[in-house]
Protein backbone atom coordinates (compact mmCIF):
# COMPACT_ATOMS: atom_id res chain seq x y z
CA UNK A 1 0.00 0.00 0.00
CA UNK A 2 1.37 3.40 -1.00
CA UNK A 3 2.18 5.77 1.80
CA UNK A 4 0.63 9.20 2.07
CA UNK A 5 3.29 11.59 0.69
CA UNK A 6 2.01 14.46 2.81
CA UNK A 7 4.01 15.26 5.94
CA UNK A 8 2.31 13.91 9.09
CA UNK A 9 1.93 17.41 10.52
CA UNK A 10 0.14 18.71 7.44
CA UNK A 11 -3.49 18.15 8.20
CA UNK A 12 -6.49 19.65 6.63
CA UNK A 13 -7.47 22.59 8.78
CA UNK A 14 -11.07 23.02 9.72
CA UNK A 15 -12.60 26.14 8.31
CA UNK A 16 -13.23 28.57 11.11
CA UNK A 17 -16.42 30.62 11.15
CA UNK A 18 -15.89 34.34 10.49
CA UNK A 19 -15.21 36.53 13.49
CA UNK A 20 -17.60 39.18 14.72
CA UNK A 21 -15.40 42.05 13.63
CA UNK A 22 -16.16 45.70 14.45
CA UNK A 23 -19.54 46.60 15.90
CA UNK A 24 -22.18 47.67 13.34
CA UNK A 25 -22.09 51.45 13.70
CA UNK A 26 -24.15 53.78 11.54
CA UNK A 27 -21.07 54.65 9.48
CA UNK A 28 -20.36 50.99 8.76
CA UNK A 29 -24.00 50.31 7.94
CA UNK A 30 -24.02 53.29 5.57
CA UNK A 31 -21.06 51.81 3.72
CA UNK A 32 -22.79 48.42 3.62
CA UNK A 33 -25.92 50.06 2.20
CA UNK A 34 -23.94 51.71 -0.60
CA UNK A 35 -22.29 48.39 -1.47
CA UNK A 36 -25.66 46.63 -1.53
CA UNK A 37 -27.33 49.27 -3.68
CA UNK A 38 -24.46 49.16 -6.13
CA UNK A 39 -25.49 45.56 -6.87
CA UNK A 40 -29.21 45.37 -6.17
CA UNK A 41 -32.33 47.53 -6.37
CA UNK A 42 -34.15 47.76 -3.05
CA UNK A 43 -37.05 49.35 -1.26
CA UNK A 44 -36.66 51.25 2.01
CA UNK A 45 -38.09 48.30 3.95
CA UNK A 46 -35.96 45.83 2.00
CA UNK A 47 -32.75 47.77 2.63
CA UNK A 48 -33.60 48.09 6.32
CA UNK A 49 -34.03 44.30 6.50
CA UNK A 50 -30.68 43.73 4.80
CA UNK A 51 -28.87 46.00 7.24
CA UNK A 52 -30.66 44.61 10.29
CA UNK A 53 -29.73 41.08 9.23
CA UNK A 54 -26.14 42.29 9.16
CA UNK A 55 -26.54 43.49 12.76
CA UNK A 56 -28.06 40.13 13.75
CA UNK A 57 -25.15 38.22 12.18
CA UNK A 58 -22.68 40.38 14.10
CA UNK A 59 -24.54 39.60 17.34
CA UNK A 60 -24.44 35.86 16.69
CA UNK A 61 -20.71 35.94 16.01
CA UNK A 62 -20.01 38.14 19.01
CA UNK A 63 -21.90 35.74 21.27
CA UNK A 64 -20.02 32.79 19.78
CA UNK A 65 -16.75 34.55 20.59
CA UNK A 66 -17.82 34.86 24.23
CA UNK A 67 -19.08 38.44 24.41
CA UNK A 68 -21.59 38.87 27.23
CA UNK A 69 -25.26 39.10 26.14
CA UNK A 70 -25.74 42.22 28.26
CA UNK A 71 -22.95 43.89 26.28
CA UNK A 72 -24.34 42.74 22.94
CA UNK A 73 -27.93 43.86 23.52
CA UNK A 74 -27.39 47.66 23.50
CA UNK A 75 -25.16 47.45 20.43
CA UNK A 76 -27.83 45.46 18.60
CA UNK A 77 -30.53 47.97 19.59
CA UNK A 78 -28.40 50.85 18.35
CA UNK A 79 -27.54 48.95 15.19
CA UNK A 80 -31.16 48.20 14.33
CA UNK A 81 -32.08 51.86 14.82
CA UNK A 82 -29.09 52.91 12.72
CA UNK A 83 -30.16 50.52 9.94
CA UNK A 84 -33.56 52.20 9.70
CA UNK A 85 -31.92 55.63 9.80
CA UNK A 86 -29.51 54.74 7.00
CA UNK A 87 -32.35 53.42 4.83
CA UNK A 88 -34.26 56.68 5.32
CA UNK A 89 -31.17 58.65 4.33
CA UNK A 90 -30.91 56.60 1.14
CA UNK A 91 -34.52 57.48 0.32
CA UNK A 92 -33.82 61.19 0.92
CA UNK A 93 -30.75 60.97 -1.31
CA UNK A 94 -32.77 59.35 -4.10
CA UNK A 95 -30.76 56.13 -3.99
CA UNK A 96 -33.88 54.24 -2.89
CA UNK A 97 -37.24 54.86 -4.54
CA UNK A 98 -40.06 52.45 -3.71
CA UNK A 99 -42.28 53.64 -6.57
CA UNK A 100 -39.52 53.31 -9.17
CA UNK A 101 -38.59 49.90 -7.80
CA UNK A 102 -42.23 48.77 -7.98
CA UNK A 103 -42.71 50.04 -11.54
CA UNK A 104 -39.54 48.39 -12.83
CA UNK A 105 -40.24 45.10 -11.08
CA UNK A 106 -43.89 45.03 -12.19
CA UNK A 107 -42.90 45.48 -15.85
CA UNK A 108 -40.29 42.75 -15.66
CA UNK A 109 -42.56 40.26 -13.93
CA UNK A 110 -45.48 40.96 -16.26
CA UNK A 111 -43.28 40.31 -19.29
CA UNK A 112 -42.14 37.08 -17.63
CA UNK A 113 -45.74 35.89 -17.42
CA UNK A 114 -46.70 36.78 -13.86
CA UNK A 115 -50.29 37.76 -13.01
CA UNK A 116 -51.23 41.02 -11.30
CA UNK A 117 -52.01 39.03 -8.15
CA UNK A 118 -48.58 37.39 -8.20
CA UNK A 119 -46.89 40.73 -8.87
CA UNK A 120 -48.75 42.37 -5.98
CA UNK A 121 -47.65 39.55 -3.66
CA UNK A 122 -44.04 39.88 -4.83
CA UNK A 123 -44.03 43.64 -4.26
CA UNK A 124 -45.50 43.19 -0.78
CA UNK A 125 -42.77 40.68 0.07
CA UNK A 126 -40.15 43.19 -1.07
CA UNK A 127 -41.56 45.84 1.26
CA UNK A 128 -43.57 47.93 -1.20
CA UNK A 129 -46.57 49.46 0.56
CA UNK A 130 -50.08 48.51 -0.49
CA UNK A 131 -50.98 51.93 -1.87
CA UNK A 132 -47.73 52.21 -3.80
CA UNK A 133 -48.15 48.72 -5.25
CA UNK A 134 -51.78 49.35 -6.23
CA UNK A 135 -50.89 52.67 -7.83
CA UNK A 136 -48.02 51.08 -9.73
CA UNK A 137 -50.18 48.30 -11.14
CA UNK A 138 -52.86 50.80 -12.09
CA UNK A 139 -50.43 53.19 -13.79
CA UNK A 140 -48.60 50.36 -15.52
CA UNK A 141 -51.94 49.19 -16.94
CA UNK A 142 -50.54 45.69 -16.85
CA UNK A 143 -51.98 43.72 -19.75
CA UNK A 144 -52.87 40.48 -18.06
CA UNK A 145 -53.82 38.77 -21.29
CA UNK A 146 -50.30 39.33 -22.63
CA UNK A 147 -48.81 38.20 -19.31
CA UNK A 148 -50.97 35.06 -19.50
CA UNK A 149 -49.69 34.46 -23.04
CA UNK A 150 -46.10 34.71 -21.81
CA UNK A 151 -46.96 32.16 -19.12
CA UNK A 152 -48.49 29.83 -21.71
CA UNK A 153 -45.52 30.15 -24.04
CA UNK A 154 -43.13 29.20 -21.27
CA UNK A 155 -45.24 26.09 -20.58
CA UNK A 156 -45.85 25.37 -24.30
CA UNK A 157 -49.60 25.38 -23.80
CA UNK A 158 -52.60 26.96 -25.53
CA UNK A 159 -51.58 28.82 -28.70
CA UNK A 160 -47.98 27.67 -28.16
CA UNK A 161 -48.68 23.94 -28.02
CA UNK A 162 -46.28 22.50 -30.64
CA UNK A 163 -48.53 19.51 -31.25
CA UNK A 164 -52.14 20.42 -30.46
CA UNK A 165 -54.57 17.49 -30.38
CA UNK A 166 -57.07 17.15 -33.21
CA UNK A 167 -59.83 15.30 -31.39
CA UNK A 168 -62.41 17.52 -29.67
CA UNK A 169 -62.22 15.70 -26.33
CA UNK A 170 -58.42 15.79 -26.21
CA UNK A 171 -58.47 19.44 -27.21
CA UNK A 172 -60.91 20.22 -24.42
CA UNK A 173 -58.75 18.35 -21.91
CA UNK A 174 -55.64 20.30 -22.97
CA UNK A 175 -57.54 23.57 -22.66
CA UNK A 176 -58.75 22.70 -19.15
CA UNK A 177 -55.19 21.80 -18.15
CA UNK A 178 -53.96 25.17 -19.41
CA UNK A 179 -56.83 26.92 -17.61
CA UNK A 180 -55.81 25.20 -14.38
CA UNK A 181 -52.18 26.27 -14.79
CA UNK A 182 -53.23 29.89 -15.36
CA UNK A 183 -55.57 29.83 -12.37
CA UNK A 184 -52.80 28.55 -10.10
CA UNK A 185 -50.60 31.37 -11.38
CA UNK A 186 -53.25 33.90 -10.28
CA UNK A 187 -54.90 34.78 -13.59
CA UNK A 188 -58.68 35.37 -13.53
CA UNK A 189 -60.83 32.98 -15.57
CA UNK A 190 -61.87 35.60 -18.13
CA UNK A 191 -58.22 36.50 -18.76
CA UNK A 192 -57.31 32.83 -19.21
CA UNK A 193 -60.13 32.28 -21.68
CA UNK A 194 -59.17 35.34 -23.76
CA UNK A 195 -55.54 34.19 -23.91
CA UNK A 196 -56.49 30.66 -24.91
CA UNK A 197 -58.85 31.90 -27.64
CA UNK A 198 -56.02 33.59 -29.55
CA UNK A 199 -54.19 31.87 -32.38
CA UNK A 200 -50.41 31.57 -32.27
CA UNK A 201 -49.65 34.42 -34.69
CA UNK A 202 -51.71 36.94 -32.75
CA UNK A 203 -50.39 35.66 -29.44
CA UNK A 204 -46.77 36.06 -30.57
CA UNK A 205 -47.52 39.54 -31.95
CA UNK A 206 -48.95 40.68 -28.62
CA UNK A 207 -45.92 39.47 -26.72
CA UNK A 208 -43.50 41.14 -29.14
CA UNK A 209 -45.44 44.41 -29.00
CA UNK A 210 -45.42 44.40 -25.18
CA UNK A 211 -41.61 44.21 -25.16
CA UNK A 212 -41.21 47.30 -27.27
CA UNK A 213 -42.50 49.54 -24.51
Amino acid sequence: MAEDPSPPNRRKRERRPPGAGPAPTEARLHEAALNHLARFAATETGLTRVLQRRVARWAQRAEREGMAPEAIAPIVAQGRAAAASVARRMVSAGAVDDAAFAASRARRLSRAGRSRRAIAAHLAAKGVGGETAAGTLEEAATDEVTAALAHLRRRRQGPFDPDPPEEAEALRTARMKAMGALARAGFPREVAERALDLDRAEAEARIIESRRG
